[in-house]
């Protein structure tokens, strides 16, 4: 059996095909549905606000993984959980008091996490590893999908799973940003147990295929106990 999860980000799906999309992602092997916001602040686009993940959150009983690329998050996380995130995630760059929000978060029941961009060393958040569930390490600049896959990120995983184990911590590593089958194996050797994938998977000629693929890389490695 896979040992790593796969999250389809719906950033890259097909909106005027949005129920079929969701449908295809409820019956196939996905995990979570990544669900990418950005504010043209934080990030230079607009995406997916609470409208929208209302709408999804009716349509699938499967995690919601909500990723809030957007400044001063803290005024929102009560909201996106009403709305129906499962999973809120946070990026340290767009917080003055990263520990709060995370604290925030943990409050409304969600598991809490905080992602990093290519530039932030991953050592940023090695103050706050043992409060969250999920660390997001980014492999292409925020804000667009389709963009080719950031290979220094893999240092990056490899620096943060040692520190995870020093420590005797297992919050997921998810990686997303340019992840297919091309580099999903070595990104899960270095550390990695979460691929998120737009394109991927939604621009595919067999989306649900393509998962399954994804899901099916590297069954040798037990990197992840």
């Amino acid at each position: 059996m896979p040992s790593h999860l796969v999250a389809p980000s719906l950033l890259a799906a097909d909106f005027t095909q949005l129920q079929s999309e969701i449908e295809m992602f409820n019956a196939s092997s996905a995990d979570w549905l990544h669900y990418d916001t950005m504010d043209g602040q934080f990030v230079p686009n607009l995406s997916l606000g609470l409208g929208m993940l209302k709408a999804v959150r009716k349509m699938t009983t499967k995690p919601i993984d909500a990723h809030l690329m957007i400044e001063r998050p803290e005024r929102h996380i009560e909201a996106f959980r009403d709305a129906g995130a499962d999973q809120i995630t946070v990026h340290q760059e767009a917080c003055t008091h990263l520990h709060r929000v995370i604290q925030q978060i943990k409050a409304t029941g969600a598991k809490a996490g905080v992602a990093i961009n290519p530039a932030t060393p991953v050592s940023s958040i090695f103050d706050v590893l043992e409060e969250v569930d999920i660390i997001l390490i980014m492999s292409v600049n925020p804000g667009f999908g389709g963009q080719k896959f950031i290979y220094r990120a893999i240092n990056k995983i490899e620096a943060l799973k040692s520190e995870m184990m020093t420590r005797n911590l297992n919050p997921h590593i998810v990686v997303d940003g340019g992840v297919g089958l091309q580099n999903a194996q070595k990104i899960l050797q270095a550390g990695a147990n979460v691929l998120v994938a737009g394109s991927a998977v939604f621009k595919a000629s067999d989306p649900s295929e393509a998962i399954r693929q994804l899901k099916d890389v590297g069954h040798e490695i037990a990197h992840w106990a």
